[in-house]
C-alpha cells in the first residue's frame, strides 16, 4: 500500500518505528505496506489513529487525508 509508505515517510519514520507504536513486528508492517498481506481491521484502526487520517484514506477510497470526527480515542 503506497499510502502507508507515503504517510510513514511524511513523518520521517522507519517501518520499525511505526510497527512498535502499533504493536506489531517490522516485518508484519512491511507486508502491509507492500500489499503482500491484507491489513486486519484492528490494525487499520490503529494506523488511522497513529497517522491522524481515515481508514478510507489508507485504503485509497478517498483522497482526503483529514480524519472523520471521532467519538473516542483508543
Amino acid at each position: 500500500m503506497n499510502r502507508l509508505k507515503d504517510l510513514r515517510e511524511d513523518k520521517d519514520l522507519k517501518q520499525v518505528d511505526v510497527a512498535k507504536q502499533i504493536g506489531i513486528s517490522q516485518r508484519g508492517y512491511s507486508h502491509y505496506e507492500t500489499g503482500d498481506n491484507n491489513i486486519p481491521i484492528n490494525i487499520l484502526i490503529k494506523l488511522a489513529y497513529f497517522y491522524n487520517t481515515s481508514i478510507d484514506y489508507i485504503l485509497g477510497i478517498t483522497n482526503i487525508k483529514k480524519p472523520y470526527e471521532r467519538k473516542k480515542q483508543l
